[in-house]
């Protein structure tokens, strides 16, 4: 087994909770051979670390590359809800996917609840999972009709559980109408993930971190090559980075990129019911007691939201305006110790992707397109990709096949919606910078120059000095705009992240901003 530190390794400046009420994440070294196994996978996130230990169990060698630290993605910031109660509604699926679709929807879902929950026991992992209630509520101004109506989709779904309520009967907060979905769940993200690396090395798969993946070619095998032109040969791949850096087009075509936002405050202990809560509007909040062992005499309150595409808003101004939702729902909230945003991908038929890549080996498989449900569709994802590696047959591959079309009306307007903002993301490759000069950068700030032709991504340290990169994303060429909260260039065109200093930090760009 490894030795077990805690390296401050994530995707952005702002420290989720889970990090700091953590054990220490299990430390591995980076590939420094050459090696051969049954499936490589990449990405050690909850879809990677799921399909990697689920793979295991079948006897198959696996080997996992991960190019920061266990959930220094967009794993270790959620908020780590567990949940069928899908916020694109079960009413909406089921015009888009059918009856069935929406069926295996949510028997989907609640498998990949019960997985969890399967493989917490298998392992004994101790990461404070526990079922509970989930609750939909309306805003102030919302129309009862809309949960009846949901109500009636989930019903039809097989969801013949979930009721309507005048109010959620809660210690701390009166949702008033609302529906009730029982046996949800939650976890602590990072305990869980510490305990599925724990139990991969025990089943012999390998896991080598601070090794980065710039190629993946051939079919049988197929080939990873790492940074340092390292080679790992597989009969299977599977690529588990939220989003994959290994389709160029067109799985980026069919998925857009959103900041989420999300704050943890303490509260009292016993001041909240314990249980899942959402409300309706788009976007939604989401809100959930993450539990702290003694002696702290609190719980952490989770509330999430405030969602907007990349690049299009301020996120200081977005995360303020959640704060300001909090304190005006939940006053028992004293303190708000953590402060934190992620990324997440939203397909434009709202369901996630699972299966195999595009216009690629039938040997290479993605999961991707996790929107507000990455615990779980990152676990059902690895659930079905290890099916279809095993050439065994699954319900679901038809519904989150990555080649799939969906025709409806809906669908085909977000597609052109999402592909008509790209377009115009590309109109700023001849507009002016963000700012006429440097001398307009504050310390700790950065911003978009324009240097003749050229636009570049000008960053001034706390102390002061400057540091220029190429504001040119090397994913498709937009121009990256600089994130006030994470300290980070974010391309508003597919989600591509780059530190201050350039260096990236997600794809699906694969290589850093160019040196000017």
């Amino acid at each position: 087994m490894p030795a077990f530190t805690d390296p401050a390794s994530t995707s952005g400046a702002t420290t989720p909770s889970w990090l700091a009420t953590a054990p220490a994440r299990p430390v591995f070294g980076p590939l420094r051979a050459n090696t051969t196994a049954d499936v490589v996978v990449i990405g050690a996130g909850i879809a990677g670390l799921t399909t990697a230990y689920l793979l295991g169990r079948e006897g198959k060698k696996v080997v996992v590359l991960e190019d920061g630290e266990i959930a220094s993605g967009e794993t270790g910031r959620t908020t780590a809800h567990l949940s069928n109660a899908l916020d694109d509604r079960y009413a909406v699926l089921e015009k888009l996917f059918g009856a069935d679709g929406a069926r295996l929807a949510a028997e989907s879902h609640g498998a990949a609840i019960d997985q969890i929950e399967k493989n917490v026991a298998d392992e004994r992992i101790d990461c404070d999972f526990r079922r509970l209630d989930g609750y939909l509520f309306l805003p102030k101004d919302g129309d009862p009709q809309e949960l009846h109506d949901e109500l009636a989709a989930a019903h039809r779904a097989g969801l013949t559980a979930v009721e309507f309520l005048p109010d959620a009967g809660a210690e701390g907060f009166a949702t008033g109408p609302c529906l009730r979905f029982p046996q949800q769940g939650q976890f602590h993200i990072i305990k869980y993930l510490n305990g599925l690396a724990r139990a991969i090395v025990s089943q012999g798969g390998e896991i080598f971190t601070h090794t980065h993946a710039t190629d993946i070619s051939g079919s049988s095998p197929v080939c990873v090559t790492t940074t340092e032109q390292l080679e790992v040969r597989a009969q299977a791949v599977v690529v588990a980075t939220n989003t994959p850096f290994n389709d160029r087009v067109v799985m980026h075509t069919k998925q857009a990129p959103y900041r989420t936002y999300a704050l943890a405050g303490r509260i009292p202990k016993g001041a909240l019911t314990p249980a899942l809560y959402w409300d309706t509007p788009d976007p939604y909040h989401y809100i959930r007691i993450q539990e702290m062992d003694a002696p702290a005499g609190y719980d952490l309150l989770l509330i999430g939201g405030e969602d907007h595409k990349v690049g299009e808003d301020d996120p200081q101004a977005r995360l303020a305006c959640l704060e300001d939702w909090a304190r005006a729902h939940f006053p028992q909230i004293t303190k708000i110790d953590f402060r934190w945003s992620g990324e997440v991908l939203e397909p434009d038929d709202s369901l996630a992707y699972a299966g195999r890549n595009p216009l690629d080996s039938d040997q290479v498989y993605i999961i991707t397109g996790d929107s507000g449900h990455g615990m779980t569709h990152g676990t059902l994802g690895a659930m079905l990709v290890r099916d279809l590696i095993l050439d065994r047959p699954n319900p679901w591959e038809a519904l989150y096949d990555p080649n799939r079309v969906t025709l409806a009306k809906e669908p085909l307007q977000e597609f052109i919606s999402h592909n008509a903002v790209v377009v115009k993301d590309y109109a700023e490759l001849v507009t002016s910078g963000d700012v006429a000069s440097a001398e307009e950068i504050a310390p700790g700030s950065g911003a978009v120059l324009r240097h003749g032709l050229t636009k570049v991504a000008t960053y001034r340290d706390p102390e002061g000095q400057l540091h220029e990169c190429s504001a040119i994303c090397p994913h498709l060429g937009c121009v990256v705009h600089w994130n006030n909260l994470e300290s980070s260039w974010d391309c508003p065109c597919h989600g591509s992240r780059f530190d201050a200093l350039g260096r990236l930090l997600m794809g699906p760009a694969n290589s850093d901003l160019a040196t000017i």
